[in-house]
């Protein structure tokens, strides 16, 4: 199936996030999954045989979570190994780094060839709209790349006491999001996941910020909301992306479920990889 697929994570034992076995049991539980650890050739398998094209994504939460890092220069080493399912990757910074954050970015952009920049707040601990973090996204302004933002809730953590000491707060579209995109009107600005409970201020910031898009990983296309699924049908057709949030939610069974929901050829068409070619400037 031609689709570029948006929102990856690693399933390698190098790449995997979760170390610790409760932590992981909670997210398994979360998703109705039972993680099992690959080679990276196994990983690319995964998209090859379903003839999709992956973003993959670095992970760099020290400061706030003590997790260790997914390496950029892991992933844009995997991703450059294995053209058949990889089009581009996402580096991580972490945002307390500082200048130390700024500089990895523009090497992991300009020297490492990867696409832009992904923050999950939650796992980092902090507002987008916190002005100390100006720095990251003037360099990304100055690179031409692009961020991913998660938004809404997340499965990490869920179900742990005190979710795991990971606060929602931070993923609310408004005004945390909405401020960067003003304030960054020449910043493309990508906000993952379907935003609950906040859809609805997210629909309403991607429909007042031209430079806000979404993609649509995380959740089982089946479980969208009536409103959610009108725009993407609709007005915000061109600003929708198809990301699964692998391994969190197979590739096969996100496609199956978007499919069979009814939407106009055209649509599909746009939302599982033409706008990630307009937006992202990436390939199939």
């Amino acid at each position: 199936m031609k689709a570029i697929d948006v929102h990856v994570h690693f399933s390698t034992e190098r790449g995997f996030l979760m170390k610790d076995e409760e932590f992981k049991q909670a997210v398994e539980k979360y998703y109705n999954t039972k993680y099992v650890l690959k080679t990276e050739d196994e990983m690319a398998h995964d998209f090859v045989e379903l003839d999709i094209k992956a973003i993959a994504m670095a992970w760099d939460t020290e400061s706030n979570t003590g997790w260790p890092r997914v390496e950029n220069d892991y992933v844009a080493g995997v991703v450059k190994s294995h053209p058949e399912a990889f089009v581009g990757a996402w580096a991580s910074v972490d945002p307390w780094k500082g200048k130390m954050a700024v500089k990895e970015a523009e090497r992991a952009i300009k020297e490492l060839g990867m696409l832009g920049l992904k923050f999950q707040q939650a796992a980092m601990g902090f507002f987008p709209n916190d002005r100390r973090f100006y720095p990251i996204y003037e360099k990304c302004v100055e690179l031409g790349a692009p961020v991913l933002f998660h938004t809404g809730s997340t499965g990490f953590g869920a179900g742990m006491p005190g979710g795991a000491g990971y606060h929602l707060k931070y993923t609310r579209p408004i005004p945390y999001i909405d401020d960067v995109a003003a304030d960054f009107p020449e910043l493309t600005i990508v906000c993952a996941h379907p935003s609950f409970p906040w859809q609805d201020e997210m629909i309403a910031v991607a429909l007042h910020k031209a430079n806000v898009f979404m993609d649509l990983s995380g959740w089982a296309p089946k479980y969208f909301a009536e409103n959610l699924k009108r725009e993407i049908n609709g007005r915000l057709q061109d600003k929708f992306m198809f990301g699964s949030d692998y391994p969190e939610i197979p590739p096969k069974r996100w496609l199956e479920e978007f499919l069979a929901a009814g939407y106009k050829p055209e649509v599909v068409e746009k939302v599982l990889y033409k706008n990630a070619q307009r937006i992202l400037k990436v390939g199939l």
